[in-house]
C-alpha cells in the first residue's frame, strides 16, 4: 500500500480507515525510509495472517506503538522490522505469536535497537528463527517468557547474545 514511499515522513490514519477485512499486510510500509511517525492505533489486525516485511527499511522510525495489534492469526512475521535502523526500543508484549511459523530475520539490522520486550511470545509452533537478531549490535535487553524456544536461535547467537556480559536476557513466567 505504501511500499517504497521513500519521501513520506508522517502517516496518520483516521478511524475511517478500515482494516477489519485485511488478511495480508506484508510490505505495507516497506521502503518508507524517511518515515518518522506512524500511528496505527486505529488498525484492526484481527484477520491478518501475513505481516512479512511490514516495516522493512523504515530506516528513520525511532518508535512504534503496536500495543493495539491483534496478532492471534498471524503465521508469518518474516523480516517484519528488518533494517529499522533507528528503532531504539520495541515493546511487543501484546503480541500473540502462537500461530507464527516464520520469524526469520524479524529484527535483523535493527542496528540501534537496545531493548526488546517479547514477554508474550510463544514460539512452540515456530519453525524458522534464523538471523532473528543479526546485526542488532546494540541490543542489550531482551525479555522472553518460558514459551520461547531459544534453541532455534541459541547456536547462531551464542557469542553475541549469550556470551556477551552486557546482554541481559530476562525470562518471565
Amino acid at each position: 500500500m505504501f511500499n517504497d514511499c521513500e519521501n513520506v515522513i508522517n502517516i496518520y490514519f483516521s478511524h475511517l480507515f478500515n482494516t477489519r477485512n485485511v488478511t495480508d499486510m506484508s510490505y505495507m510500509f516497506n521502503g518508507c525510509k524517511k518515515l518518522m511517525d506512524l500511528d496505527l492505533s486505529s488498525f484492526d489486525t484481527s484477520n491478518v495472517t501475513n505481516m512479512e516485511a511490514m516495516f522493512e527499511h523504515c530506516n528513520n522510525l525511532e518508535k512504534l506503538d503496536l500495543s493495539s495489534f491483534n496478532t492471534k492469526n498471524v503465521t508469518n512475521m518474516y523480516a517484519m522490522f528488518f533494517c529499522c535502523e533507528n528503532l531504539l526500543c520495541l515493546d511487543l508484549s501484546s503480541f500473540d505469536t502462537r500461530k507464527v511459523i516464520n520469524m526469520q530475520e524479524m529484527f535483523d539490522t535493527c542496528a540501534n535497537l537496545v531493548s526488546l520486550n517479547l514477554s508474550s511470545f510463544d514460539t512452540r509452533n515456530t519453525k524458522a528463527m534464523k538471523r532473528m537478531f543479526s546485526n542488532c549490535n546494540k541490543l542489550t535487553d531482551v525479555i522472553f517468557n518460558n514459551n520461547v524456544d531459544t534453541s532455534l536461535i541459541r547456536k547462531e547467537y551464542e557469542q553475541k547474545i549469550y556470551g556477551d556480559p552486557n546482554t541481559h536476557l530476562f525470562f518471565i513466567k
